[in-house]
């Protein structure tokens, strides 16, 4: 064999090796203030999936249906954005992993489970008008979430999720006042 030629591949797999270990290394684990952010939002998004899993199904108000829908797509997102941010980076995949209910529930607290608990017990117009108001206050402290990690991060992944949160969440809440006017 060439002499040249295996020297040659010896060096380059040695450059793979040291750049796979460089960029595994410029990955920044998840620090206290990342791992409080992860977990806050983890649970007041897993709350609002939940309820709006609920909603789609049980709403009666057209628009507070179709905001349910826009809820669960978005909730699924993060969710699998935020299991995944806790992987490792090469176990990150194109395909959405939405969080089953029992995912979710697992993050819910129980002042979380009571409010679920209290939309079963709802129908029509009653459910809708308590499924708006849960999540207009989930969507407050989503916003505090955000706001607050924004003032503390030093993850650039994690002040990413949470800068684009929060602009959403923001138009979340001129949505769900809006509904909630539109209600009585």
């Amino acid at each position: 064999m060439d002499r040249r030629l295996l020297l040659s591949g010896a060096a380059l797999g040695s450059v793979a090796l040291v750049a796979t270990k460089a960029f595994a290394q410029a990955i920044p684990a998840m620090g206290e203030a990342e791992t409080k952010h992860a977990e806050q939002t983890g649970m007041v998004g897993s709350l609002s999936l939940l309820q709006s899993r609920k909603a789609v199904a049980k709403a009666s108000d057209a628009k507070v249906k179709m905001f349910a829908e826009w809820e669960v797509a978005e909730q699924e997102t993060i969710g699998d954005i935020l299991k995944s941010m806790k992987a490792a980076a090469d176990a990150a995949q194109g395909a959405l992993m939405p969080p089953t209910d029992d995912e979710a529930m697992a993050m819910v607290d129980a002042a979380g489970k009571t409010k679920l608990d209290e939309l079963d017990g709802l129908t029509g117009a009653e459910f809708d008008k308590a499924y708006v108001t849960a999540n207009l206050e989930g969507h407050k402290k989503l916003l505090a979430i955000q706001e607050d990690y924004l003032t503390v991060g030093t993850n650039r992944e994690h002040l990413s999720v949470a800068k684009l949160a929060r602009g959403t969440v923001k138009e979340h809440i001129a949505h769900l006042e809006d509904l909630q006017a539109s209600l009585g």
